[in-house]
């Protein structure tokens, strides 16, 4: 790992600490607990394909007639990070993206996909955010979200897109979590399996081998630029305040319901 990467490691590392031992893992004692984290989660999810795309389509060539684009290296590590996060397997071997993956764990949980169906379908047909956020009630904590990580897309760099892919999305499943699911699938073994099988298959394939990819991209896109590394770091530091107000918002409404 270089110099600069353990720099903006280190930088952000209180933040890190900060989702990972986040008060909301704590507060998932049940399978209703649970649902309602996975309705904030799930916005995440899907805009981390959104991030992904982006990153595809400026990194390598999507359109025809094709032409060589950028640099091989740089292109071979989001093409192999797209193949896992868009075509991976789910418990029966069937090719899904990780966000199907996702609403399917959602389905058969009884969590409510009402909101993210909703916006989303508003958003393929009309491409206004602003009228999907309000027409599926989406939380206000998940729309900064998606509007950052938006933001971000939009400013057209893609060392600031691989920075907060990198740094702001992978690694952030603490084992605390890990075994509260694990404890809660004891008692609903069929009620959560794919959601657990997510899990696995995040820490696995997205906070293992994909991570390091990121990582190469990250640095192969910020290169020798002080400018760019900045950036990176000011973006990522941004990323990971979304995620804690993310968390932060499921965190509330899980202890209104109790209340």
């Amino acid at each position: 790992m270089t110099e600069q990467i353990n720099k903006l490691k280190k930088s952000i590392e209180p933040l890190r600490q900060e989702i990972i031992s986040h008060k909301v893992y704590g507060a998932i004692k049940d399978i209703d607990d649970l649902k309602i984290f996975m309705q904030y989660h799930v916005y995440a999810v899907w805009d981390f394909m959104s991030l992904l795309k982006t990153l595809q389509s400026n990194l390598t060539c999507v359109a025809v007639p094709w032409f060589p684009k950028g640099s091989p290296d740089t292109r071979y590590l989001i093409n192999e990070i797209v193949v896992g996060e868009e075509a991976d397997v789910d418990l029966n071997g069937i090719r899904k993206s990780h966000f199907e993956l996702y609403l399917d764990a959602m389905h058969q949980c009884g969590a409510d996909t009402s909101k993210i169906e909703t916006f989303i379908e508003i958003v393929k047909k009309t491409d206004n955010f602003a009228a999907a956020f309000t027409a599926s009630n989406t939380p206000c904590e998940a729309k900064e979200f998606v509007n950052f990580t938006f933001k971000i897309i939009q400013s057209n760099k893609d060392y600031l897109q691989a920075a907060i892919f990198s740094f702001g999305r992978e690694d952030l499943i603490p084992g605390m979590f890990v075994s509260i699911v694990n404890d809660i699938y004891k008692n609903f073994p069929n009620n959560i399996s794919i959601f657990k099988y997510y899990l696995e298959r995040h820490i696995e394939v997205d906070g293992g081998h994909h991570s390091h990819l990121a990582l190469q991209m990250t640095e192969n896109l910020c290169g020798a630029s002080e400018q760019f590394w900045h950036e990176s770091q000011k973006a990522t530091i941004e990323s990971l305040q979304k995620r804690i107000n993310l968390w932060d918002g499921a965190y509330k409404e899980i202890i209104k319901r109790k209340s």
